[in-house]
């Protein structure tokens, strides 16, 4: 670990902090439908989106009604998404002339774009036209993040209302964070990317000579390297190179924001077309947090308990905090198997574990922005998770594990901690014998008995999905490694899926039937199956009557508060999920220490 490291990461956060309150107060004034400097723009065209469609702007729903607006719009652009993918050789800009995407590959990325998954069992260079990447993926990255923003600043009205029955309009809220947050935001840093050097074209693909010929092993119709007869590799000369591009930063910058994480390339933001700079890395990673932190000034804001949000902020940085320092310390110290080898920093190497991981990013950027991209709900990867250290590798998968809480996702992150609120202020209650309160609503049954439903649902369908996978050929067939490390290759895809994050922990190939049909409802059920909990718990907050606080009453406004969340969130991710990390990295971990591996 190194001084520059740290003050990386810790200036990182002080930035999410420094944008937190403004970009809030920004979100607090559109979903409050009070005046911004972007209505003459926008609201010209919000109205015309309104009379086109046929959408009462003044008409307020109910949890039920919002909840089918939902699922209905979800389900038809998932639809859409899936007839792009299939009849793509028909269509325009396929300069590469791609054929149609398989039905089960093309069921698993709609059901992925749809759910702001974009988990990717493609190399999106050698199987999407531009079309599809453009008008199918790029537009689910758009509506996907709208709806998660929607969804969040509904359960905020839930809080914030009294005795109401309505928790706002779906149609507007998702074409006001559309039009005021997500597309003014992405025009802006899609020609940031671009002055890095991110691609921006509709040109077909070049072919370049090497200057030297390359020795290269043969792949199979199945995507596995080939071996003779006489057990030795199959190989092959290479000479020249296909130098992909397209429309890469626009799709980049929502990708970001919308913490997305689906990447034009298969290398993700490895690659130098989607990121080719430390500056171009660090905005990404400062693009993620961004929305997610101000969304909780806008939830102090919205109740009318500023020290509230910032309560909710300070529990989700302190869980930051101790990802980072955790992945960090592990990849620094380098890999206990090559004690042989020197693994310290110095003027000619960058020491630690460097196995996967891009030398113009180094150890700390990449711990950093495994972090944040797993904290966040977004799949993007600037480095291959897979050849982590055990504990480095364990914490972007338990970071996934604490269900969207930490930042999260754009609106799923501050709805996912939400429900931990509740819990939190549930315990309490019971530990002072009262009714648990939450800022002026009684907690009771119902709350309580959704919100557990929201934390039993997640791990259920990843273990099940899991322990089925490990034991079954079907499943085993796709790992690159046996024991522990192969277990947390299949954990970490059915955790990734689940938790709508997306990024792949690497050395599983997903693109199987099996692991595309039951990755698809995973996500399907990771996405849909927790919000509907969700705006159960808003609609039947909003119908509540104040109660003012009382000497009795839990204050969630004070550090006690904080420690007392976490606390929970941590609780129920230890209790659900360490059998199965004790099987996998922690396992790996005792094994790597002594010296043994598989």
């Amino acid at each position: 670990m190194t001084v520059n490291g740290w003050v990386q990461i810790f200036m990182f956060l002080a930035l999410i902090f420094a944008v937190t309150k403004p970009l809030g107060v920004f979100m607090a004034r559109v979903f409050n439908r009070e005046r911004t400097f972007l209505d003459p723009v926008a609201r010209p065209l919000e109205r015309l989106l309104y009379r086109v469609t046929g959408v009462d702007e003044n008409h307020e729903m109910r949890w039920t009604e919002y909840a089918v607006a939902m699922l209905m719009f979800s389900g038809v652009s998932m639809l859409l998404l899936y007839l792009i993918e299939r009849v793509q050789q028909w269509l325009p800009w396929n300069p590469q002339k791609f054929g149609a995407v398989a039905q089960d590959l093309a069921f698993n990325t709609a059901s992925s774009f749809t759910t702001n998954t974009n988990w990717q069992n493609y190399a999106g260079e050698a199987t999407m036209s531009y079309l599809t990447q453009m008008a199918g993926l790029a537009y689910h990255n758009f509506a996907s993040a709208a709806v998660g923003i929607a969804l969040a600043i509904a359960f905020v009205r839930g809080i914030a209302r009294r005795e109401r029955e309505t928790i706002g309009n779906f149609w507007v809220d998702m074409t006001r964070a559309t039009l005021w947050l997500l597309l003014p935001m992405c025009i802006v840093y899609a020609l940031a990317l671009v002055s890095q050097g991110v691609v921006q074209n509709l040109k077909p693909y070049d072919t370049v000579k090497l200057i030297e010929p390359q020795q290269v092993q043969k792949t199979g119709a199945d995507g596995k390297p080939m071996v003779g007869q006489d057990g030795k590799p199959v190989m092959d000369t290479v000479t020249d190179q296909t130098v992909a591009q397209g429309p890469a930063a626009s799709q980049e910058a929502i990708k970001m924001l919308g913490t997305n994480g689906g990447g034009f390339f298969n290398a993700n933001s490895s690659h130098p077309f989607e990121n080719p700079t430390p500056l171009s890395n660090y905005l990404q990673m400062l693009s993620i947090f961004a929305i997610p932190a101000g969304l909780t000034y806008t939830l102090g804001r919205m109740t009318g308990s500023q020290r509230h949000g910032w309560a909710v902020w300070a529990a989700m940085a302190f869980l930051f905090l101790a990802g980072v320092t955790t992945a960090y310390w592990a990849e620094a110290r380098g890999n206990p198997l090559l004690r042989g080898a020197d693994q310290r920093v110095s003027a000619l190497q960058p020491g630690g574990n460097m196995e996967g991981k891009e030398v113009r990013f180094g150890i700390a950027d990449s711990a950093l922005f495994a972090t944040v991209t797993t904290d966040a709900s977004c799949g993007a990867i600037n480095s291959w998770h897979d050849s982590f250290t055990p504990l480095g590798g364990m914490v972007p998968l338990a970071n996934i594990m604490l269900s969207e809480t930490v930042f999260g996702g754009v609106g799923a992150g501050l709805y996912g901690i939400l429900i931990y609120v509740v819990l939190a202020v549930f315990i309490a209650g019971l530990m002072v014998g009262r009714t648990p309160e939450y800022l002026g609503k009684k907690i009771e049954a119902y709350d309580v008995k959704m919100a557990m439903l929201v934390t039993l649902v997640f791990p259920l369908v990843i273990l099940a999905l899991a322990a089925i996978s490990s034991v079954a050929g079907f499943g085993t067939s796709s790992i690159s490694n046996a024991g522990p490390h192969g277990l947390t290759q299949i954990l970490y895809a059915f955790t990734s899926m689940a938790g709508n994050n997306g990024s792949a922990f690497g050395g599983l190939n997903g693109n199987t039937l099996w692991y595309n049909t039951s990755g698809a409802m995973t996500m399907l059920i990771g996405r849909f199956f927790m919000i509907i909990p969700m705006l159960a718990i808003a609609g039947n907050l909003a119908k509540k009557k104040y109660v003012p606080p009382s000497l009795g009453t839990f204050p969630v406004t004070t550090p006690l508060f904080s420690v007392l969340l976490v606390g929970v969130i941590l609780i129920v991710g230890a209790l659900t999920f360490f059998p199965a990390l004790s099987l996998g990295p922690i396992l790996e971990h005792l094994l790597m220490s002594v010296g043994k591996t598989f």
